[in-house]
């Protein structure tokens, strides 16, 4: 199957490391690009080639280290240094992991949606199709990226013009809200002028953005702003009008061979020897740990080698072991979430295989070319579900929670009979297991008020988590660097997010 491939990144104005320290435009100039379809396609390319970069979702050192790391699910295990500040919670504007690079590269993003959009929307030399098109996903990738700067940072600057450097440089921060509210219009204008496809034909769009997957991150969004109405009409229209459905079975939506399934609204993809990731590694078990018996290590590699398997990924992100223990009985999202056996061998570690890789020959370490899957169906019925239950009680919210809940258990085990109150910690049980290490799990404790208790109160077999965390580690402080470069970035907060 082909896939989308990223021909460029270089379009706007922060394709390099030092963020606000060179000026990349004339690289790229609008007098000599821009006068096709086919340039503005691989300007909308830079853009999803921003979020497929090392720094983002590519590895794990990304993003994820602040998604599904400092949580309740996953942990390190072992003590590692390059996630240590957010394991820990030992957080500072000089100790931040790779938290500076995240800064950069999303704000890379929103730089350079800026411009595709500058460049594009009043663009003769374009075809409507495409122009339309382009800014759609231009502004559904600006507004994914301020999702995760709003949500790890809180206040920051916003922009959503062309701006040069210099313009750029002295910007102070944006209320939250503000910024927000002007990202959910944004979405908002991708629905009402129809600016993104339902679907894609060509087998070679497969992983561009869709309307679906715009009104997904409208929804949310408009679950921070806890506008529940809007919420349940987003989640219902998806829902009901979409081609998206559940998949029968848990297992078929991690299939590695049919990612591109119809749960499946948005994923960031990856090719083998093109543009790769390693994220999957951190997953995958090594040989070096496993199995708990030492001396069975060669019958399990003899074992693996059968079936063209191997153990050679990083063994890091792994299920605390609360998570096995407090799984549901009887539900079948376990074995594909958390396990501590394979192929009859015990293991040492806990490892969650829905997100292993395990081919030797397709998918080598280092070298995994599959779809990072970011908004499936399954957690649109759980936003409705949550949005219902705040706007009356659970009476109509059983229908969605308990939909996803009917592949999870053989015989069914539907919810009812629970109060407004009582919903809401099941509907917070359910996300966690449905969705277990898929990059919401520290965003949903943050969104609900409970990280902090949260933590405290989680037991973390190699780091201190539970006795560093305090209330300013909701939010990440903004790098010291950043701060030489602009002090700006202080006014409306002289503490840097608790940080000073």
């Amino acid at each position: 199957m082909k896939k989308l491939i990223i021909v460029f990144a270089l379009i706007g104005f922060a394709g390099c490391d030092e963020f606000l320290e060179e000026d990349v435009r004339g690289i790229i100039s609008p007098d000599n690009f821009y006068n096709s379809d086919t340039e503005a396609i691989q300007a909308a390319n830079g853009l999803y080639d921003a979020f497929q970069s090392t720094h983002l979702y590519g590895q794990w050192q990304g993003i994820n280290n602040f998604t599904y790391f400092g949580a309740d699910i996953i942990a390190p295990s072992r003590v590692f240094g390059g996630n240590a500040a957010i394991t820990d919670y030992i957080l500072t504007e000089t100790n931040y992991a790779n938290a500076y690079t995240v800064w950069r590269e999303l704000f890379r993003v929103v730089g350079d949606a800026n411009a595709v959009i500058a460049n594009v929307q009043d663009n003769e030399n374009l075809s409507e199709e495409i122009r339309r098109r382009v800014i759609g996903e231009s502004l559904f990738m600006r507004a994914f990226a301020y999702y995760h700067l709003t949500v790890l940072w809180g206040d920051v600057p916003f922009y959503t013009e062309n701006l040069t450097l210099g313009e750029v440089a002295v910007l102070g921060r944006t209320a939250i809200n503000t910024i927000r509210e002007a990202m959910t219009g944004d979405l908002g204008r991708i629905e009402s002028e129809n600016l993104l496809p339902s679907s894609y034909s060509d087998p070679a769009d497969l992983g561009r953005v869709t309307i679906w997957a715009a009104k997904m991150l409208r929804a949310k969004y408009l679950l921070w702003e806890r506008d529940w109405e809007a919420v349940k009409e987003a989640c219902a229209d998806i829902i009901n009008n979409s081609p998206h459905q559940l998949m029968d079975t848990y297992e078929e939506v991690f299939e590695i061979d049919n990612l591109y399934n119809d749960e499946i609204i948005w994923g960031i993809d990856y090719l083998k020897d093109v543009q790769s990731t390693n994220r999957t590694d951190s997953f995958n078990p090594r040989l070096r740990d496993e199995p708990r018996d030492s001396g069975q290590r060669n019958a399990l590699r003899d074992t693996l080698d059968s079936r063209g398997e191997e153990f050679n990924g990083f063994g890091l992100a792994v299920p605390l072991p609360a998570v096995y223990e407090n799984f549901p009985a009887g539900d079948l999202r376990k074995p594909l979430s958390c396990i501590n056996e394979y192929l009859g061998f015990e293991l040492k570690f806990y490892y969650m295989p829905k997100l292993w890789n395990l081919d030797l020959v397709n998918s080598p370490r280092g070298n995994h070319g599959e779809l990072r899957v970011i908004y499936r169906l399954a957690d649109v019925y759980l936003m409705a579900a949550e949005a219902e239950n705040e706007l009356g009680g659970p009476g109509n919210a059983y229908q969605y929670i308990n939909k996803v809940r009917e592949r999870a258990y053989e015989p069914d085990q539907p919810l009812a009979g629970l109060s407004q109150e009582t919903f809401r910690t099941a509907l917070i049980e359910e996300r966690k297991w449905e969705l277990a290490a898929e990059d919401d799990r520290r965003y949903d404790l943050i969104r609900w008020g409970i990280l902090v208790e949260t933590v405290q109160n989680t037991v973390y077999p190699v780091h201190d988590a539970a006795v560093n965390i305090q209330p300013r580690h909701v939010l990440l402080p903004i790098p010291a660097e950043e701060i030489e470069l602009n002090p700006a970035l202080l006014e409306s907060d002289p503490t840097n997010n608790g940080y000073r």
